[in-house]
């Protein structure tokens, strides 16, 4: 879970994000996005001295099966000045029980929560628009690993509570192609040694007006991380350096 000292630094740097976002509720404009975020994560994870195991999970085959629990939504504020805040929040619960040999069972629970949240300033492009964006996005990783065997005494467990907080910069293109579709490309970069080496987001896709107040946003996306806490090879070393990337389905509320 995050601890207080992040927990803090989170809240005043979403208090820095909001406090020039004053005004009369007819001088903001809002959205709320829910969404479905059909992902594969590719790459490898070290846990104590279990250096550079692979993390290959696809959403069909690995995450669909073995999904308990899920939740995703974006929100959105834009101030009439320019100013606006968002926030992204993906959670995904996953778990699988093996049965193994001589009455074994290896259970397996694994959880990743990524809360992302801006301040933006958009401005105007010809017909398109640029929002640049400035936040921080928190990683909460879990890993619960059970051997339950009737041949040994005891169970075998291997239990990994890792958060972090990284700085993120980056900007947003809304480009227009005709009344209906709207054309978005948003990037970000971030991490710079402060706790993760290294972060990114790409999103790529298109918009599609239905109505006044109702908005379908199809896209792709892709966040990487690169993050080791601890000394390697010793007992409490954890590594995570993975891409979690996929097609995403959202409807978009605008009120």
């Amino acid at each position: 879970m995050l601890n207080k000292r992040r927990f803090s630094t989170v809240s005043t740097l979403v208090a820095a994000l909001l406090s020039p976002l004053t005004g009369h509720a007819n001088d903001w404009q809002f959205e709320l996005e829910p969404y479905l975020f059909a992902s594969f994560i590719d790459g490898e994870a070290s846990a104590g001295r279990v250096e550079g195991a692979p993390v290959d999970m696809d959403f069909k085959d690995d995450i669909f099966d073995n999904l308990d629990s899920a939740l995703m939504v974006h929100m959105e504020a834009l101030h009439d000045s320019g100013w606006g805040v968002m926030l992204d929040y993906s959670f995904m619960k996953l778990k699988n029980d093996i049965s193994l040999p001589l009455n074994a069972e290896l259970d397996t629970k694994m959880r990743q929560g990524v809360l992302e949240v801006d301040g933006f300033y958009r401005r105007a492009w010809g017909d398109a628009t640029i929002d640049y964006t400035a936040g921080v996005r928190w990683w909460d990783q879990d890993i619960d690993v059970e051997l339950d065997t009737a041949v040994l005494p005891g169970d075998r467990k291997i239990d990994i509570e890792e958060d972090w907080v990284d700085i993120v910069v980056g900007a947003r293109l809304q480009q227009p192609l005709n009344d209906n579709w709207t054309f978005v490309a948003r990037g970000d970069i971030g991490g710079f040694g402060l706790e993760a080496d290294f972060t990114s987001q790409l999103t790529v896709g298109l918009k599609y007006r239905m109505n006044e107040a109702f908005v379908l946003d199809i896209n792709y996306k892709a966040i990487w991380v690169d993050y080791d806490n601890g000394d390697q090879g010793e007992s409490g070393y954890f590594a995570y350096d993975t891409v979690t990337q996929g097609p995403a389905l959202g409807l978009i509320f605008q009120f």
